[in-house]
C-alpha cells in the first residue's frame, strides 16, 4: 500500500466531514423553517449538497475501508476497541445514516410536505454521523480533528 495515498484519502475523508456536517445543519436549519409547508424539496439546495457530500465520503470510506490498517478481520477484531470501532461500528452506523439520508431526500421529492420528510431523516442520520465520527476525544481510536 502506498501510504502517501493513503494520508491523501484518510485527510480527504476527515477534512470532508467537516463540510457535510457544514451542509446537514444548513439543510436542518432550512427544512425546519419550513416543515408543514408544501413546496418543492429543490427549493432548498443544501438538502442535496448534503446528499451529495455525504455520497462522496462514502465512496472515499469505502477506499479507506479496505486502504487502512485499522481495518482487520480476524479473531483478534472483536476484542480490539480500535479495530472493532474501525472495521464494524463506524463502518455500519455511516452506512445506515448516508441510507437515512438517500431516504430523505429521495421520499421528500415525492411527498407533499417535502421539508418534513427530509427533516425527519437528516435529524436522525446527523445524531448518528456525531456517534460514528471518530472524535480525537476519543483517545484509543487515534484520530484528529483533520
Amino acid at each position: 500500500m502506498n501510504s502517501s495515498f493513503y494520508n491523501i484519502m484518510v485527510s480527504a475523508h476527515s477534512g470532508l466531514r467537516w463540510l457535510l456536517l457544514l451542509f446537514l445543519l444548513i439543510a436542518l436549519f432550512q427544512t425546519f423553517g419550513r416543515r408543514g409547508k408544501f413546496g418543492d424539496i429543490k427549493e432548498t439546495k443544501s438538502v442535496l449538497i448534503a446528499f451529495i457530500l455525504t455520497h462522496i465520503q462514502l465512496l472515499l470510506g469505502l477506499i479507506l475501508f479496505f486502504l487502512s490498517p485499522k481495518v482487520q478481520f480476524g479473531g483478534s477484531t472483536m476484542s480490539s476497541s480500535l479495530f472493532r470501532f474501525f472495521t464494524v461500528e463506524h463502518s455500519l452506523i455511516m452506512i445506515i445514516a448516508i441510507v437515512l439520508i438517500t431516504l430523505g431526500y429521495t421520499r421528500s421529492k415525492k411527498a407533499p410536505k417535502p421539508f418534513n420528510v427530509a427533516f425527519n431523516f437528516y435529524i436522525i442520520a446527523l445524531v448518528l454521523i456525531l456517534v460514528g465520527i471518530p472524535w480525537p476525544f476519543r483517545e484509543a481510536l487515534g484520530a484528529g480533528w483533520f
